[in-house]
């Protein structure tokens, strides 16, 4: 299985991660959590954060504990489907987005990620579906 704290070190050192400020509060195959500052670099035209920041950060929280879980020298997760609905605006402060798995099967796995803010009221609430494709995604060297 590769190394999870180089897995981990690998996703948090990611451009586009280290752009929004996105950090790695908590990991594992059975919770995630993921905090990140609102500014305006995330905004939309009307001075709130775009929907699809919202997407990001649920399908990388759920693929951190997909991928947490698994033994990636076997398979390979990837996503298939996501959906969120977008409850509160938000346009500064800090959000925390948590996943959790709803279902984690042999070839499919399905999470539920919430996104709050501050005050920890519902900013978004989003499900997504990853598939287990049984080859490996990392082979040791």
């Amino acid at each position: 299985m590769m190394d999870r704290e180089a897995l981990l070190r690998s996703v948090a050192d990611n451009e586009l991660m280290q752009f929004l400020g996105v950090e790695i509060v908590e990991a594992s195959g059975e919770r995630v959590v993921l905090a990140m500052p609102v500014t305006p670099k995330v905004h939309q035209y009307v001075g709130i954060m775009n929907g699809g920041v919202s997407l990001y950060l649920a399908e990388t929280a759920a693929s951190i504990g997909v991928v947490a879980g698994a033994d990636l020298t076997k398979v390979t997760p990837v996503g298939v489907e996501i959906n969120a609905n977008h409850i509160r605006a938000v346009s500064k402060g800090v959000i925390t987005a948590e996943a959790v798995p709803i279902h984690q099967g042999r070839s499919m796995a399905v999470w539920k990620i919430d996104i709050r803010d501050e005050r920890g009221r519902l900013v978004c609430t989003s499900r997504i579906t990853l598939f287990i494709q049984q080859r490996a995604a990392y082979r040791p060297d």
